[in-house]
């Protein structure tokens, strides 16, 4: 396989029947910048025509799995997504709504790849999946998580809608998806897997061990078997319009960027920095979960 400068390829399990990609930028807590996201969808193809390869591992180097898509204004990121070739401003520095939804459709064209590709995938969370960390994660035909790691999308609080994380009301109940939707708020991979959020929630000592064990035990079949499988299980979710729904929360997710909590985001981003935008959107918040049960 091919060597990427922001993705770590390797083989574990019986006769390396299980392969795993680790997203590798630990300084920036693997935000997912386009190198990475496009390096991903290339890695992704290359394990899916290995037919050796029976199930797939994704996860994080350092203390996280991914806390989201790079926000680094400089490097034209941040709330308007990661873009191969698309524009989001005029000559005239004015937001184009169209660049911007094309240039997000583009992701959510690897993620639901991800989604889609012949081979069981696992993503194994630790620390932080939030924001597109969590949209990534999201995808995978299953998700375990150590039990103090953070799963949500706090980006929900004026960067727009979630995208590929649109799928909780496909995994969780109605009345729980709309809750973390509505606040933005983050769960431990604990309360993630008493929601149906994730399949399992382990120790963050045993989550590594676990988790071959549980890829192993999958792997027993041949890869085309286990392709069989997806797909039909796949096909009674798509039949429920998940195809349609994330696209159309990708369009959304444009649109989003154009509201007025959006725009006094904007500003603060522009005039404080990132940590001046983040401490404005996320300071109301803190104390006000008192409904909670402690």
């Amino acid at each position: 396989m091919a060597d990427y400068e922001n993705l770590i390829i390797d083989r574990i399990g019986t006769d390396g029947r299980v392969g795993r990609i680790t997203l590798n930028r630990p300084e920036k807590m693997n935000a997912l910048s386009q190198e990475l996201l496009f390096e991903l969808n290339d890695a992704l193809h290359d394990m899916e025509a290995d037919h050796s390869i029976r199930v797939l591992i994704l996860r994080g180097a350092g203390r996280t799995f991914s806390a989201g898509y790079d926000l680094t204004p400089s490097q034209g990121k941040g709330a308007d997504g990661v873009v191969r070739s698309f524009k989001p401003t005029d000559e005239k520095g004015r937001r184009l709504m169209m660049s911007i939804r094309s240039g997000m459709q583009q992701i959510t064209d690897i993620h639901m790849y991800f989604w889609n590709m012949a081979k069981i995938t696992i993503a194994q969370v630790h620390g932080y999946a939030i924001a597109g960390g969590c949209e990534l994660a999201m995808m995978a035909d299953l998700v375990v998580a150590a039990d103090d790691a953070q799963l949500g999308h706090p980006g929900l609080r004026g960067l727009g809608t979630s995208r590929t994380g649109v799928i909780w009301p496909l995994v969780m109940g109605m009345r729980k998806a709309k809750e973390l939707y509505y606040t933005g708020e983050n769960v431990t991979g604990t309360e993630a897997e008493e929601m149906g959020m994730i399949n399992y929630a382990w120790p963050m000592d045993e989550l590594e061990d676990r988790t071959l064990a549980f890829a192993d035990r999958l792997a027993i079949m041949s890869a085309d078997h286990l392709a069989i499988l997806k797909v039909n299980m796949n096909r009674f979710y798509e039949n429920m319009g998940i195809y349609s729904s994330v696209r159309t929360s990708t369009d959304l997710d444009a649109m989003g960027q154009f509201t007025e909590f959006s725009y006094q985001y904007q500003d603060h981003m522009r005039e404080e920095g990132l940590k001046g935008a983040l401490a404005w959107r996320d300071t109301p918040f803190k104390g006000t979960d008192t409904y909670k049960k402690k």
